[in-house]
């Protein structure tokens, strides 16, 4: 199905961090958007395993926190472009945080990865994802400005990749 209804966006090189990629799952009806990792991104590529996912963004702000309810989503946070979701650490001692990349309220976080952490890995855009986040509505068509399509993002890679070798 987020073939079917989302269109993938993707933020490469996130705070100026090296191939720390996300893709953004915005759904046909312009508004709800799924925060996922890209495929480049370290924690996807082989040989990670993950240790730990910790949505405690600081002394007093946790994702898990947030509660939600009604039509207008009251009581929701609100993200900025570059509000910390949350932090996973892998095996190999990395610590990798991870960005809304939009800006919007939060609706939810996905628990499941928390019991199921592989689920990051083997699902990513599908049961591993990250949050839901819900831009305004007067910015919904906006949210997308410096984001790239799945094109784009290809384009990226193979720089990447001949820059590599």
């Amino acid at each position: 199905g987020a073939e079917r209804y989302f269109t993938r966006w993707y933020k490469p090189d996130v705070k100026g961090r090296p191939c720390e990629d996300f893709c953004v799952l915005q759904h046909s009806n312009r508004r709800i958007c799924v925060i996922t990792l890209a495929e480049a991104h370290p924690l996807l590529q082989s040989g990670k395993t993950i240790k730990n996912i910790n949505y405690q963004i600081s002394a007093n702000c946790s994702r898990l926190q947030n509660k939600v309810s009604g039509k207008s989503k009251r009581g929701a946070q609100f993200l900025t472009e570059l509000a910390p979701l949350c932090r996973i650490s892998s095996s190999d001692g990395e610590e990798y945080t991870i960005y809304s990349c939009i800006r919007g309220r939060l609706i939810e976080v996905n628990e499941n990865i928390l019991s199921n952490p592989a689920l990051l890995q083997e699902k990513p855009s599908t049961e591993g994802y990250i949050a839901v986040v819900l831009p305004k509505f007067e910015e919904s068509k906006s949210i997308t400005q410096g984001l790239l399509t799945q094109k784009e993002y290809e384009e990226v890679l193979l720089k990447r990749r001949s820059s590599a070798s």
